[in-house]
């Protein structure tokens, strides 16, 4: 099927940029090179300002007009955007968190290289890890590149590999899925298993840290792999990463592609990412279920009388993004200034409800005041929760004030 937008997956790190696009769903994501027709798709987090004109260059030829002295290099840009430092080039003061989102709009400009000028449908970013800086300053400057919130969204690489894994064919996806990710000196394991058994189906991803492979590598390696798939069938393991460059892997080579099937590659992310896209977009169907550790674990609502019943009006949703995710409701405040929050683990019967005094609220007859009430998680299981007064027109004036409290679950 030909699509009528483009779904991204960039991964971005302190090192490297990589970009896979789709355009056919057929097809699948493409990783896309800045050098046409090449495979290398690491692009260096770097920009370059030509000498006394305003031209920027990023990636390799940023280093590389930056080496032959005519350019003046800014480099380690994620670091410093994610610090929020500000450099100086040629005399101006520069915003690395701006510097960043001009990288990334180059970036989002490479998609044209497969001739398509097409509307971006949705964005996966894949960042080494998420929190609520390093969040908002992507967000921030793919905003600046004009996408609209709901275009896009941000993951870690665990939940990326949770999306590559379960698009590939069903011989692969039997029984479970191994990821060693092997980068930095550091060796990640992440094993991917599903629950056949329920609608949809529950996946589980197990994380483990191996740490550094310290003296010979492929023994060691050999034994994390034996130990790893003990007491497991695994239809497929992946490998990615430097790490893994070279010609050490014997053993554990033969090891790892001992019954099953074995794959290596370094756009793995990248290419999870875009298959995001196309589920987060609606393309994909999708009969699996998973809340890792960027999701919110509890649903919150607030009770309230509408119709003259009793109803629930939700305000999260378990499984969103708690990065991401914020909810916001209006009520007429009935009886005393007390707002009630319901809160329940989705897989629970029941509700844990805690309750918010509005200290000092002004005095007023009953029904005389609208309240705004928005919840913004702190965390995976911690929610902020406002409420302000909007006061009811002319009959009660609003007063501004408002009531913050921290809500959670357990």
């Amino acid at each position: 099927m030909i699509l009528g937008k483009l779904y991204l997956g960039l991964e971005l790190n302190r090192d490297y940029a990589m970009i896979s696009t789709c355009v056919d769903d057929t097809l699948g994501p493409e990783t896309v090179s800045p050098v046409a027709g090449s495979e290398n798709y690491r692009i260096p987090v770097a920009l370059a300002k030509r000498k006394g004109i305003g031209q920027w260059y990023y990636g390799e030829d940023a280093l590389s007009y930056a080496r032959d002295r005519e350019a003046v290099l800014v480099d380690d840009l994620y670091f410093r955007a994610m610090n929020r430092e500000t450099v100086r080039v040629e005399e101006e003061e520069y915003s690395c968190p701006e510097l960043l989102a001009m990288f990334l709009g180059k970036l989002l400009l490479l998609t044209r290289r497969l001739g398509r000028d097409l509307p971006v449908g949705k964005l996966c970013v894949v960042l080494p890890e998420l929190d609520m800086n390093n969040t908002s300053v992507v967000r921030e400057a793919l905003r600046k590149n004009e996408l609209l919130d709901h275009q896009f969204f941000l993951t870690d690489a665990k939940e990326s590999f949770y999306y590559y894994a379960l698009n590939q064919s069903k011989e692969l996806i039997t029984y479970d899925n191994a990821l060693f990710y092997y980068a930095n000196g550091m060796l990640r394991g992440v094993m991917l298993s599903r629950n056949t058994h329920t609608t949809p189906q529950v996946v589980t991803l197990e994380e483990t840290n191996y740490g550094m492979l310290l003296e010979d590598r492929d023994e060691e390696f050999t034994e994390i792999i034996k130990t790893a798939f003990a007491h497991r069938i695994v239809s497929a393991a992946y490998i990615t990463g430097d790490g893994f460059d070279g010609e050490w892997m014997k053993e554990s080579l033969k090891t790892l592609c001992r019954s099953r099937k074995a794959f290596s590659g370094k756009n793995l992310f990248t290419r999870g990412a875009c298959f995001a896209a196309l589920v987060k977009g609606g393309i994909k169907a999708w009969n699996y279920a998973y809340i890792g550790d960027n999701e919110l674990k509890i649903n919150v609502s607030v009770k309230v009388r509408k119709e003259g019943e009793i109803a629930f009006l939700p305000l999260l949703s378990a499984g969103e993004s708690w990065y991401e995710a914020e909810g916001a409701v209006e009520a007429i405040l009935d009886g005393d200034p007390t707002v009630d929050f319901w809160l329940q683990e989705p897989r629970s019967r029941e509700a844990k409800i805690q309750s918010v005094e509005l200290m000092d609220f002004p005095e007023r007859e009953n029904k005389t005041t609208r309240l705004r009430i928005t919840a913004k998680p702190v965390s995976d299981e911690k929610i902020k929760v406002t409420v302000k007064d909007l006061g009811f027109g002319d009959i009660s004036r609003a007063s501004e004030m408002h009531w913050e409290h921290l809500i959670w679950a357990n």
